[in-house]
């Protein structure tokens, strides 16, 4: 089974970064919505340490030509989207890099497959996040109302997850990977090292017994 994919969102620190490095984040997450307490600008965030890891921007509300070149001062690798892009905003950035966040608590399960199919074709990846709007919010999902669902793109389950919830989200639902940001914090931006070591050993041990259910191609 492979190994579960992680993500630390909102960092706005330098050794922050550098720990997620150390500790082989697959992504890190750098904020640039305008009312976010994480926010940061294209020119700290490129400034932060590179690794292995792909860095993602996270976006809501701008313009196309906005996030391209936003993506361009930072170097980011893929465009996290967070507010009510449609496709054509994902075809106008590049599909093949962008992150599509859903919010099934604002969605009946119907509407929420129904979602799936219509990002599946411009989106890399889906992003479930709790809440109805924004993120860093601490809440969590109804993790066992995602089990049953089939994914047409890998995904990333947000809301919440911290030493203390994520050992139960990953094997209630199985994602493809989690995103992790407000739980790991002793305030908003700054990550705590003790938590993110702790989180990490927890997806690493988790690794192997939880898959995420991503629909084969052709069927």
């Amino acid at each position: 089974m492979s190994e579960v994919l992680r993500k630390v969102c909102g960092l706005t620190r330098p050794d922050d970064v550098a720990l997620c490095h150390d500790l082989k984040a697959d992504f890190t997450g750098f904020i640039f919505v305008e009312k976010s307490m994480r926010r940061i600008t294209p020119a700290a965030a490129a400034d932060m340490p590179r690794g292995a890891a792909r860095r993602v921007g996270v976006f809501s509300g701008e313009e196309p030509d906005t996030v391209r070149d936003v993506a361009r001062q930072a170097r980011l690798d893929l465009i996290q989207l967070h507010g009510g892009e449609e496709p054509e905003f994902c075809r106008a950035i590049g599909s093949e890099r962008v992150i599509k966040t859903l919010w099934p608590d604002r969605l009946s399960q119907e509407e929420l497959l129904l979602e799936l199919e219509r990002f599946a074709p411009v989106c890399a990846y889906f992003l479930l996040d709790a809440g109805t709007s924004g993120g860093g919010s601490g809440r969590n999902l109804d993790w066992s109302s995602l089990r049953p669902l089939i994914f047409p793109r890998p995904w990333l389950l947000a809301g919440g997850l911290g030493p203390d919830t994520l050992g139960a989200a990953l094997s209630a639902c199985s994602p493809n990977g989690v995103d992790m940001n407000s739980a790991l914090e002793s305030a908003p931006g700054v990550k705590d090292h003790v938590l993110l070591r702790k989180a990490f050993a927890i997806v690493t041990l988790c690794s192997g017994s939880a898959a995420g259910h991503i629909q084969e191609e052709g069927t």
